[in-house]
This record gives structure tokens, C-alpha cells and sequence, in this order.
């Protein structure tokens, strides 16, 4: 189902940035790196405007129910989860909220966003929409691209997540996520499409 899809696509990013978080990348980093790839937002405000409690649910759900390898959310979400920090929704999430809008710092320098950086945020997306792909839960490419683009706001410009992997070269797809796993663990294991 289209929500399933989603959802299963969306998670391992979201999942990648809170480990970044974890491992001690700013946030604002993150974000920036998201943004520089041409997301409209970054995935740590996404996660405080989707809700903590609801991505929490979200991610326990998948897991469970998926084969899939998938990274559990790290222990922080659920700990702002068990504090009432939910997000914009309670004003307080990972971010602070004033007026709709996230507060963040202006003493992060975001100016050095490298490229690995934003590999290790995109390809865990790109991998969950050739495993759905792989594994039809959707059988038309142009559909699975339009359908993250209007569900997730994936930067458009680059035409959805298999048009970007297909631009950039599925064997090249393959080798980043293939360094990135020995690199990272088998969260980035490549999928059997990227071999295809």
C-alpha cells in the first residue's frame, strides 16, 4: 500500500540521521546535509514534525513485521518520547519549536557538509526503495519515484530516488553501499537489485 511504502522507504533515513545524532553529528549538520541534497527539510525536523511517538511506532512496527535488516531507532527518541518531548507538536522535541518553526542554533557551522555525509543519509532511502521494488510492493518505477517525491518531498530536481540511482549508476550505488556496510554495518548491506 502506498503508506506502507512510505513508511518502509522513509524509516531507514530517518533511522541513519538519529544514529548520526547518536554517534554525536550536530543536528543542523544533518539537516543541512539533507537540505544541500535538496530535501525540503532536513530529516531530524521532519522526525520532531512527523512526532517522536508516532516515528517510535512507526520504526517498532516495521521491524517487526519486515525480513528486512533495519536499525533500531537509538534509545534517545524513545527516551524524549518518555519525557512528553514529541516534537512541534509539544513545542520540544529535538528542537525546540517557537511560532511553527524549529530553533536552532546559529553557532553550528553547516558550511562543511561533505558528500559522505550526505551518501550516508540518502542510500539507506535508496536501498529501501530497491528492496520494495525488488520485492513488488510496487512494480513501476516512475510511480515509486512520484510517490516519495509527493509523500516525502524528495528532492525533486533530481526526478525520485531510482531516477537519481539510475543517473548515478547502479554499480556505483552498489559499491557506496558496499563501503558504507563494511564501513557502518550491515544496515547498508546493498540490495539484489543494485546487482541486476
Amino acid at each position: 500500500s502506498p503508506g506502507f511504502l512510505v513508511n518502509r522507504v522513509l524509516l531507514p533515513y530517518l533511522i541513519e540521521a538519529c544514529l548520526l545524532l547518536d554517534e554525536g553529528t550536530e543536528k543542523e549538520v544533518i539537516d543541512a546535509a539533507a537540505k544541500k541534497f535538496g530535501m525540503p527539510m532536513g530529516p531530524i525536523e521532519l522526525l520532531d514534525q512527523i512526532g517522536l511517538d508516532v516515528g517510535l511506532e512507526v520504526a517498532e512496527m516495521l521491524r517487526q513485521n519486515l525480513q528486512a535488516t533495519i536499525a533500531p531507532l537509538p534509545d534517545q527518541v524513545a527516551e524524549l518520547v518518555e519525557q512528553e518531548k514529541l516534537g512541534k507538536k509539544k513545542g520540544e522535541g529535538f528542537y525546540k519549536w517557537e511560532d511553527g518553526k524549529p530553533k536552532k542554533s546559529n553557532s553550528v557551522d553547516t558550511s562543511n557538509v561533505t558528500e559522505e555525509l550526505i551518501d550516508q543519509l540518502i542510500l539507506p532511502l535508496l536501498n529501501a526503495c530497491a528492496e520494495c521494488y525488488r520485492t513488488e510492493v510496487i512494480t513501476d518505477l516512475e510511480k515509486l519515484d512520484g510517490a516519495i517525491i509527493f509523500a516525502t518531498g524528495f528532492a525533486p530536481f533530481r526526478g525520485g530516488p531510482m531516477k537519481y540511482a539510475e543517473d548515478r549508476g547502479k554499480s556505483e550505488v552498489k559499491g557506496r553501499l558496499q563501503e558504507f556496510a563494511s564501513n557502518y554495518g550491515e544496515r547498508f548491506t546493498p540490495d539484489p537489485y543494485w546487482g541486476q
